[in-house]
């Protein structure tokens, strides 16, 4: 009797395949449904599932069938109210399909499939086709991670990883070496010994000794033993050194008095939007909150999240600050270093040329990346301007954008890590 037992990783979940199938074929759908929801959510709303409605002319499947075929000839019944040729009247009350009344409101039917999808898969169509620019690998000298890979096969291992394979190949060649004379000798006696019997009956002697012979032969063949240690071949593997993307991220976010409660929530949903995809994304990376007014401060992500301090304004103080922590501990030839700050673009008037400065000079060369986003409705201020000299300068490396509303939060933050194509 057989028994087959299912080991795959989804045996439990067997409708797995049939889902990632259903999203792949719904995907436009579900991504418009998950920016709508991104839009519209808190702040401690933004990593959860999302419910999916989908217009149920849209999964419609065709079906294929034979039809009658020939000339059908059918009777329908009559009715007492119409006959051939005469126009039938519009329904009353809007012709909608449900005779008279008025329209509802309710804003429900029965012309939708609506279905959740996980945390995860809102996760996955949130990020989607996003990434970190300009990520390089370096070599870190004492810090390297490793994988093992397959590197042949070797005489001597652990018996975990024997390869049965090539053992018995190796067994099997090797019983041919040794025995290959004593076969070919074994076959020659046979072969004489029963020419003699069909020839020589009465040759008793040659037809014994013929018959030991082949015992003999035999019995040295059998002794050979059918697996040798000398046999055993095992899977070697091997640690290679796996040069590591090493990334720190600084979140630069303006905490002054100018900065509204509905500016800040903005700014935070922003930095949570960034959090979330960095430690999605990426296993060795690091995440640096500053939050600044008059001075600046670096921060836990409690305090950058939840503190209430305010006051007045100098972006600069931030800029100095994240320079002296990138000398300090981020040195440029093992770290990619990337920056992203968030403003309402109100400055003190005369720090807003010394942050150009210190971009320009001190930051920006040993930036992978750095982005800026003022949340403003109203027209640039003096900084935006100055950052805009920062942009023609390294307009590789350098973007910024404006936010209005809550609703620009997430088409911005695509367009500022939106998957560039390599030139």
């Amino acid at each position: 009797m057989s028994y087959v037992i299912d080991r795959r990783l989804n045996g439990k979940n067997k409708s797995t395949v049939n889902r990632q199938r259903f999203l792949r074929r719904y995907r436009e759908h579900i991504k418009k449904a998950v920016e709508e929801a991104v839009s519209r959510r808190s702040i401690t709303d933004m990593e959860h599932g999302e419910q999916i409605s989908i217009p149920g002319r849209d999964i419609d499947e065709p079906v294929l069938h034979h039809g009658r075929g020939g000339r059908q000839t059918i009777v329908h019944p009559g009715n007492k109210e119409f006959s051939s040729g005469d126009h039938v009247p519009r329904p009353q009350g809007g012709g909608g399909g449900r005779g008279p009344g008025k329209a509802s409101n309710s804003g429900e039917g029965m012309d939708e499939f609506v279905f959740q999808i996980t945390q995860e898969e809102f996760l996955d169509f949130m990020f989607e086709d996003l990434e970190l620019p300009n990520l390089i690998k370096r070599h870190l000298t004492g810090t390297d991670t490793f994988k093992t890979v397959r590197a042949g096969i070797s005489n001597e291992g652990n018996p975990a990883r024997i390869n049965i394979v090539r053992t018995l190949r190796s067994a099997h060649a090797r019983r041919i070496a040794l025995s290959g004379s004593s076969r070919s000798k074994l076959r020659e006696a046979k072969a004489e010994l029963e020419r003699l019997k069909r020839e020589e009956p009465d040759n008793f002697g040659d037809i014994q000794a013929l018959q030991e012979e082949i015992e003999r032969l035999s019995a040295r063949i059998h002794r050979i033993p059918f697996l040798d240690t000398f046999d055993l071949k095992y899977n070697l593997l091997v640690k290679q050194p796996n040069p590591s993307s090493k990334a720190v991220m600084f979140c630069l976010m303006d905490v002054s008095g100018s900065m509204t409660q509905a500016t800040k929530d903005i700014a935070k949903r922003f930095f949570i939007l960034l959090y979330l995809f960095l430690k999605r994304n990426y296993e060795r990376i690091e995440v640096v909150f500053i939050r600044h007014h008059t001075s600046a401060k670096e921060v836990d992500e409690e305090e950058f999240f939840y503190s209430r301090e305010t006051g007045g304004t100098i972006v600069s103080s931030a800029l100095k600050l994240m320079q002296e922590i990138m000398a300090a501990r981020y040195p440029t030839n093992e770290w990619n270093i990337y920056g992203a700050q968030a403003s309402d673009g109100d400055n003190w008037n005369d720090d807003s040329p010394v942050c150009r400065d210190i971009l320009i000079n001190q930051i920006m060369p040993f930036m992978q990346y750095f982005t800026y986003v003022e949340i403003t409705p109203r027209e640039h201020q003096a900084l935006w301007y100055e950052y805009e000299q920062v942009s023609d300068t390294f307009a590789q490396s350098f973007a910024q954008q404006q936010l209005v509303s809550a609703a620009d939060i997430y088409p911005v933050f695509r367009e500022l890590f939106q998957r560039r194509m390599v030139t």
